[in-house]
């Protein structure tokens, strides 16, 4: 029933001041690109939250790590209004229904290579052709081809309104030849076009990245990056906190205290943490007992006490950050009357990567025992979890989630996450009057008339109990007072660029 599962992090508008108009690796900072006071500049130390799980592969959980290291691009990017903006591609054009021309700037791959429109269609194909699918390529069928000496024609296969924001994914990147050497995996090592160079990557570990001074972007102040992964949030703050790190991201809320003022900031995302109840097998399969749990979850107490304010009640699917969401908001439709639970048992699960989770899942149980249920909880790190979330092998799952991440289109994360055959569907949702709503909204191409269509989505979705938002996140990055131009994007896909430095 769902054939193309597909993984993604675990996993916005309403904007902060940012250090570039354009969320883009390439997108310029007040600093410019590159000084003749710090010509060589220093080299970056980066700590991300979530280790390599896909070995790097670009069309899974892992193209988010190398889109925030600046490795890796597409022929767009998002801008602070969540608007598509050049990025390997400088203007494209609708041409028909079906299919879109675009442009391509001069640019050069890492290995020296050009970025023609032949290795441009050729990255596209392979990406296309990936199993399980990018998430970014759930429900659309696409054929790329060389226009010309400068131009990349993109066909679908049924109308697709919103083609240029869904190339912004970081699973969409544009790749050398040399990166699908090897048929088993695809390579992104020496073979992207972002303003650094992966080198070398050390496992699950870290990962050595140089500055790529051929970048059409212009060259990086910074002469490389030394990234580590390091999955404990604490670890991450005190290693920021002694010195060792230049930047950590995603630090814990219990830890924003013990970092000076002038190094932590706070950016509005729009990633939602919510509930999940698996809807086709267990307990939940039943919506009477779905609708138990949502009545059991009390959410007003996740942002003032588990995320001591730096997260908004949990208001939907999409929260305060997505700034036209709540004067579209209906009421969920469809809901089933509360059964009593009876004493069922569920197996909830959540990971510790983002350190939050595990409280909020504690609170979550002791709600749901409150209310009659009998609940065990699973707590690992995110890559031995991942795959049997989307197995459905947990009852519930605490889940968060940046709804905009894949493609910055608001009904692409309800085709995703919701749908029958949704690529990341963890709560196993399959109900026809959704699948309808996602269907009918996806046709849709004037903006207000989609946004529209996707809170409609949106009632139908919540009435099935089968998700219970309860906070929406704000991310806080901590940064060594001597940084400066580092990338606060509310979408989680950049982080590092050509004004980062030290």
């Amino acid at each position: 029933m769902r054939s193309h599962r597909r993984s993604r992090l675990l996993a916005p508008l309403l904007l902060i001041p940012l250090i570039s108009s354009c969320f883009a690796s390439g997108g310029s900072d007040d600093s410019g690109s590159g000084s003749d006071d710090n010509a060589d500049g220093s080299r970056l130390r980066v700590a991300l939250a979530f280790p390599p799980a896909e070995n790097l592969s670009p069309y899974g959980a892992d193209a988010t790590l190398l889109s925030r290291l600046g490795v890796t691009e597409g022929l767009t990017a998002l801008d602070a209004n969540g608007s598509a903006a050049p990025a390997l591609a400088e203007s494209w054009r609708r041409d028909g229904e079906k299919a879109w021309e675009f442009t391509l700037r001069d640019a050069t791959f890492q290995d020296g290579t050009d970025v023609t429109p032949a290795a441009v269609a050729d990255s596209l194909t392979h990406a296309t052709g990936a199993r399980p699918a990018p998430a970014a390529l759930a429900g659309v069928t696409l054929t790329a081809e060389a226009e010309g000496e400068r131009a990349v024609r993109i066909t679908t296969s049924e109308p697709d309104p919103v083609l240029p924001l869904r190339l912004s994914s970081p699973s969409l990147a544009v790749l050398s030849a040399k990166a699908y050497d090897d048929k088993d995996r695809v390579d992104p090592v020496g073979t992207a076009t972002g303003p650094f160079e992966l080198t070398k990557v050390n496992g699950a570990t870290s990962a050595s990245l140089d500055r790529f001074d051929d970048y059409w972007g212009g060259r990086a102040q910074a002469s490389g990056v030394d990234a580590r992964f390091i999955a404990d949030g604490t670890a991450r703050a005190n290693a920021l906190r002694t010195g060792e790190l230049d930047i950590a991201e995603a630090v814990p809320v219990s830890q924003a205290a013990t970092l000076d003022e002038d190094t932590r900031r706070d950016t509005a995302t729009t990633r939602t943490t919510s509930l999940l109840f698996n809807a086709s097998s267990g307990p939940f399969q039943d919506a009477g007992l779905r609708a138990a749990a949502r009545g059991a979850v009390d959410t007003s107490v996740f942002a003032k006490d588990v995320y001591e304010g730096y997260a908004d009640p949990g208001a939907g699917i999409y929260g305060p950050a997505v700034t036209w969401a709540e004067g579209k908001r209906t009421a969920p439709v469809g809901r089933a009357p509360a059964a009593k639970p009876g004493g069922a048992t569920i197996n909830l699960a959540t990971y510790d990567n983002r350190p939050e989770l595990p409280e909020v899942a504690q609170v979550v149980k002791q709600q749901l025992e409150k209310a009659g249920f009998k609940v065990k909880l699973t707590v690992r790190e995110y890559s031995r979890l991942e795959s049997d979330a989307l197995e459905g092998k947990f009852d519930a799952f605490v889940l968060a989630r940046n709804t905009l991440l894949d493609t910055g289109d608001p009904v692409a994360v309800l085709a995703g996450d919701y749908t029958c055959d949704g690529g990341f569907n963890i709560a196993q949702l399959c109900d026809k009057d959704v699948d309808r709503a996602v269907a009918e909204a996806e046709k849709i191409a004037d903006t207000a008339k989609r946004q529209d269509a996707a809170m409609a989505a949106e009632a139908r979705i919540l009435g099935s109990d089968a998700v219970v938002p309860l906070v929406h996140q704000r991310v806080i990055t901590g940064a060594a007072d001597s940084v400066q131009g580092v990338i606060l994007d509310p979408y989680e896909r950049t982080l590092v660029g050509t004004g980062t430095r030290r």
